[in-house]
């Protein structure tokens, strides 16, 4: 009788998407994104980061080659597009400008850009993908399923408790963070855009 439960492909996905997602990494930029906010606000943010994260990785995985090949957009040019998104948060994050602009808009803050590029980025989309398109058994497409849930369920935890840190950071250990996510950011960005210019190479080569 086989196991409900392929627990290696559990295992691999869930350490894959934790890896790409990295919510320690993760944390800064959404201490930058939320400092302007109340607790209540920041809580709510972070649930609906995960939620919306999770919605967009679920459609993918379930629709994404049939999406991207009906609108003709390749990986590449997805992975592109999320590299110039990052880009520009980053540079609001380096110029303090991030406050400004998210304080009249609560929570929608957790759809763009953390629920999206940020969590839900071309590398978890694709990880998501490849992982459903090579189950074959339903206990692979259950196993994919918990480790989405699994690490979503992680991020969840470090953005629901970042208000602590944010207490024992200060307002100025805050700012000094916020500005060292901006400069990550921007870098992993650059490295988005590189890859895609790479594939896209690669491609035509």
């Amino acid at each position: 009788m086989s196991s409900p439960v392929d627990v290696e492909v559990l295992i691999s996905t869930f350490v894959t998407l934790l890896v790409i997602m990295d919510p320690p990494g993760i944390l800064p930029v959404f201490l930058g994104l939320t400092k302007s906010l109340t607790h209540k606000q920041r809580v709510a943010a972070a649930r609906r980061a995960s939620l919306v994260a999770l919605g967009v990785i679920t459609a993918f995985a379930l629709f994404g080659q049939q999406i991207l090949q009906y609108l003709h957009i390749s990986l590449p040019a997805l992975q592109g597009a999320g590299g110039l998104l990052l880009l520009l948060v980053a540079l609001e994050l380096l110029t303090g400008k991030e406050s400004e602009q998210h304080a009249d808009v609560g929570v929608n803050v957790a759809m763009v850009p953390l629920g999206t590029p940020l969590l839900a980025g071309p590398g978890a989309i694709v990880a998501t993908m490849l992982g459903v398109q090579k189950a074959h058994t339903a206990g692979q497409y259950t196993a994919v399923a918990l480790a989405l849930l699994g690490a979503l369920l992680v991020v969840w935890l470090f953005l629901r408790f970042a208000s602590r840190v944010h207490g024992l950071l200060r307002d100025s250990g805050t700012t000094l963070l916020t500005r060292i996510a901006g400069l990550l950011l921007s870098a992993i960005a650059v490295q988005m855009l590189a890859n895609s210019v790479r594939a896209f190479v690669m491609g035509e080569g």
